[in-house]
């Protein structure tokens, strides 16, 4: 299963581990590993990282539980011994929390864990506007609006950023199937996972929030601060979802600081 797995998805795979422990990183949805660029290179370590099915350089489509299937795979097949800290990005934690929900006896080997700008559930529903755009983008093969779509993306973000970032989260998007566009924005509305995250209970956690985030707002992230007691809870003023691009240098001490 893991070799068919790695087949279809895009792993990049950098730095050499000073002690037995790596760092794996998980991008949110319509973004890709590139969004990790600038954390990886300050991380003191081993790092793993790849684009999720039907971003960036993966083919195909899946659910949530899928996509913790994938990372399942990922961690069998490329970080088999030694332990791990898991980063998640918005989509990125949530299957984090998919993957503590089908396959708790894998947190055994993980010391740490990030949860960047996401959710345990309670996601609004899709907007008619978006259940319209959905059916023309269902059958494209990318979503192709890169630039056309950076005013928009604008809002993601927080107060002043670079426009290079907002350009770069244009382009990922831009190379995103509409299929992966699509279902991921239905699984959305569908992911409640609160109940999975007794399985980090015991797992130095640190929960990562922009106090200007319209996509994730900071209420979800003050559930997941409430259900992980233990954890560290960490608010950046006037910062928006975008907390890889907007906050690197911190997210990646943060992160650094659990391996």
């Amino acid at each position: 299963m893991a070799s068919l797995v790695l087949d279809r998805l895009n792993v990049v795979t950098s730095g050499t581990s000073p002690s037995d422990v790596t760092a794996v990183l998980l991008h949110g949805w319509t973004m890709d590993l590139t969004t990790w660029d600038r954390v990886a290179a300050a991380l003191p370590g081993r790092v793993v990282r790849y684009d999720v099915r039907g971003h960036g350089g993966s083919a195909g489509a899946g659910t949530i539980s899928e996509l913790a299937d994938d990372l399942a795979a990922v961690l069998e097949e490329c970080v088999p011994t030694g332990r791990i800290v898991l980063a998640g990005h918005s989509l990125g934690g949530m299957t984090i929390m998919a993957l503590a929900e089908q396959r708790p006896e894998l947190f055994e080997r993980v010391s740490g864990v990030a949860l960047i700008a996401t959710s345990c559930g309670n996601l609004p529903q899709q907007l008619w506007v978006e259940r319209l755009a959905g059916r023309w983008l269902a059958g494209r093969p990318k979503v192709g609006f890169g630039r056309v779509i950076a005013p928009g993306l604008r809002m993601t973000f927080g107060r002043r950023p670079k426009w290079a970032d907002v350009r770069a989260a244009a382009a990922m998007a831009g190379n995103t199937t509409g299929e992966a566009f699509v279902g991921i924005r239905e699984e959305l509305t569908l992911h409640q996972r609160r109940e999975a995250l007794a399985v980090l209970s015991d797992i130095p956690t640190v929960v990562m929030a922009g106090s200007w985030d319209v996509l994730t707002p900071m209420r979800h992230s003050r559930v997941l601060a409430e259900a992980l007691p233990s954890a560290q809870f960490v608010i950046y003023p006037k910062t928006g979802h975008m907390l890889p691009l907007e906050r690197s240098e911190d997210v990646a001490r943060r992160i650094a600081a659990l391996m």
